[in-house]
């Protein structure tokens, strides 16, 4: 077997567990090769274990989600949700094949306008989520359309589209609902809304969402994941599922609900405590 490794922050390098990881992988007669940009990977990889957190595990999927390379997310991070594996589980359930591949929804982003250049200098799928927010003092008008239904302009600090995976991540914070991984959904809702009377909406992931915006500001901010790109007012954003969609390793012992209650505190209430 072929596998990539990505390491985003190179102060795990040399961490105990993940070189542990390595030799069992050698042992086991893996070949182990690293990555630092999509041309890195080679032709015939079978997985890339992305070393880190969440964050890094977004940033391996720039490199191979189009590709059609498996992501094993390794856990040297703080959340994991999407890296909720310890290097000692990755380890023996590579050797005795104790897992699944799932696919995850991508979602991709085009700008139009007359003035946007061709080459602007970004990858434009993200795997959580796409946001429009203000990069300077003033709220944003914001006109949402979905497969050309117009909605009531949000009032708001931004907007989010993201993905049943990141129903954990941003959208939470923002007061979306969470969703299971292989809910095939959308999330739309806007961020810090100057509306009472707004809700994030739920809508069929085969929905192609156009957003513009108005504001004093001269510029306003794109973010793809873990990316951000200064985008001008009288440009139009459209959101749509990609063509592909990332897969993921997925460890036989994994639990969505587990996860939640372990890092999330999920229903942490003293009247659940049997004692």
């Amino acid at each position: 077997m072929k596998i990539g490794v990505y390491v985003k922050n190179k102060v795990i390098i040399n961490d105990k567990r993940l070189e542990s990881l390595r030799k069992t992988l050698l042992n086991s007669d893996y070949e182990l090769y690293n990555i630092e940009t999509r041309n890195d990977v080679r032709p015939g990889t079978d997985l890339v274990l992305s070393i880190g957190g969440d964050g890094t595990f977004l940033s391996a999927s720039k490199r191979v989600a189009d590709s059609g390379v498996p992501i094993l997310g390794v856990n040297l991070g703080r959340m994991g949700f999407l890296s909720e594996y310890s290097p000692e589980d990755v380890a023996e359930a590579l050797k005795k094949h104790h897992y699944t591949i799932e696919e995850r929804t991508m979602l991709s982003a085009s700008i139009i306008g007359d003035d946007v250049k061709k080459d602007i200098g970004f990858w434009p799928y993200a795997l959580n989520e796409v946001t429009v927010h203000r990069s300077g003092g003033a709220v944003l008008g914001i006109t949402v359309t979905l497969d050309g239904e117009q909605l009531p302009t949000y009032w708001a600090d931004g907007l989010l589209v993201s993905t049943s995976s990141g129903s954990t991540a941003y959208s939470l914070s923002v007061g979306g609902p969470i969703c299971m991984p292989d809910a095939h959904v959308l999330i739309v809702a806007p961020i810090a809304p100057h509306n009472l009377n707004v809700r994030p909406l739920v809508v069929p992931r085969t929905t192609k969402i156009g957003i513009s915006i108005r504001t004093r500001d001269k510029e306003a901010t794109l973010s793809m994941d873990n990316r951000n790109l200064r985008i001008l007012p009288s440009w139009r954003i459209e959101v749509c599922m990609a063509h592909f969609s990332l897969k993921r390793i997925r460890l036989a012992r994994s639990n969505f609900f587990n996860a939640l209650r372990s890092k999330l505190f999920w229903g942490e209430d003293i009247r659940n405590n049997p004692d």
